[in-house]
């Protein structure tokens, strides 16, 4: 299996490269980089290039590493003996599967998905390790083990919110998705907006860039971002000399709410302009 982008995704050479080395090692794949720069969309689009099925697990702050496997559902079970229900005596019965053990007993090879690592307990990496290196658990409820038919391609997403452990980080591959370049975002604005007038696209990048380079900015807008600013100019209909005008009451560009997501960065932004024009 090898992995070369999609139509729908643009993957630089080096991520490419770190997708078919972790496949090749049959490691999990540690993405890290900036909200918005297609974390998660990588497993998505790997399962679909690969004809793969996707298993997708999506982390909170109140996540456990066994919810991964299974859960044992002893409320139900409880109230069922209560009722006098036939399915008590099978304990299987309350046994809820969980994205890895889906995974596991799959019959092809899959793609797993574990989304935002880092929003969970600092435990919870060292929870997986034994489930992730044997690729099997055991079932106390039933006594059973669970080994996986096929190891899957396995994509962990982590924002950097906290550190992930020493151990869990060995048995990784890690990959940092860097931010585009105008180059690489032409290319992805492309892959979404086929057709895009190049002054309309120009304008705006230059805009975008500039937006992210602002000293003290808060919160930088993201691919994504763009996308959605792009996605509304088109239906407006906002022609490229919009994005740059010299009148000082409309210095913000149009529909910076889809770029700029909070007031101490749109008021740093219009301080920058005004000073800007003051020195000229």
């Amino acid at each position: 299996m090898r992995f070369s982008g999609s139509e729908s995704y643009v993957a630089t050479g080096d991520l490419t490269l770190a997708v078919n080395a972790a496949i090749t090692l049959q490691r999990p794949l540690l993405i890290k980089g900036e909200p918005g720069t297609g974390k998660t969309m990588l497993a998505e689009e790997v399962a679909a290039a690969l004809g793969l099925p996707l298993f997708e697990w999506h982390i909170k702050s109140t996540t456990k590493a066994q919810q991964g496997l299974y859960e044992y559902d002893a409320v139900s079970r409880l109230r069922d003996s209560q009722l006098g229900e036939a399915r008590v005596a099978d304990i299987g019965s309350y046994i809820v599967k969980g994205v890895l053990w889906q995974a596991f007993e799959c019959e092809t090879p899959s793609v797993v998905l574990i989304d935002e690592i880092d929003k969970a307990d600092i435990e919870f990496p060292n929870d997986l390790l034994r489930e992730l290196d044997r690729m099997e658990f055991f079932v106390y409820e039933t006594r059973q083990k669970v080994r996986a038919r096929h190891r899957p391609v396995l994509f962990i997403t982590s924002n950097n919110e906290k550190e992930l452990p020493d151990a869990f980080l060995r048995r990784c591959f890690f990959h940092y998705i860097k931010f585009p370049d105008k180059e690489t975002m032409t290319r992805i604005v492309d892959v979404h907006f086929p057709g895009l007038k190049p002054t309309l696209l120009r304008e705006a990048l230059e805009v975008f860039f500039e937006l992210r380079e602002i000293p003290g900015l808060k919160k930088k807008p993201s691919t994504s971002e763009l996308l959605d600013w792009l996605k509304l100019l088109l239906a407006e209909d906002i022609p490229p000399e919009a994005l740059r005008s010299k009148d000082q009451k409309t210095a913000i560009p149009p529909l910076h709410g889809a770029l700029l997501k909070n007031e101490q960065d749109v008021h740093l932004f219009e301080r920058l302009i005004f000073m800007a024009r003051h020195n000229r």
